[in-house]
């Protein structure tokens, strides 16, 4: 059986070729995977504004709550003092009707708005 002769200058050119061909692959590999880094960050913005902006409104929400709540507390303390104070019945009635006691003396106090 005869041997080939194998051409060292064309080995040289081929490992040559193979290397740059591996180069440019490694090369459009971190290209596809930057470009799809880009596009997932890209996607990310919109829902992230969207996020804060409701954030933004459940804090104002939870502010609304606090003060309905508040509220909501002051008025079952003024309907339990008038169910079973009645010093606090009748200072309310008197300030609703305008009445006094003969020399008492009334200050009314005017509220800014």
């Amino acid at each position: 059986m005869a041997r080939q002769h194998i051409d060292t200058a064309n080995l040289t050119h081929m490992g040559a070729q193979t290397r740059a061909i591996q180069r440019a692959v490694k090369l459009a590999l971190m290209a596809c995977c930057l470009a799809l880094g880009f596009v997932v960050v890209a996607t990310a913005f919109p829902q992230r504004r969207k996020l804060e902006k409701l954030q933004a409104s459940l804090i104002v929400a939870q502010q609304r709550e606090r003060l309905v709540l508040a509220e909501r507390d002051c008025r079952r303390i003024e309907l339990r003092a008038l169910r079973e104070d009645p010093a606090f019945l009748e200072l309310q009635a008197r300030d609703r009707l305008d009445y006094f006691r003969e020399g008492e003396r009334v200050l009314r106090f005017r509220r800014e708005r």
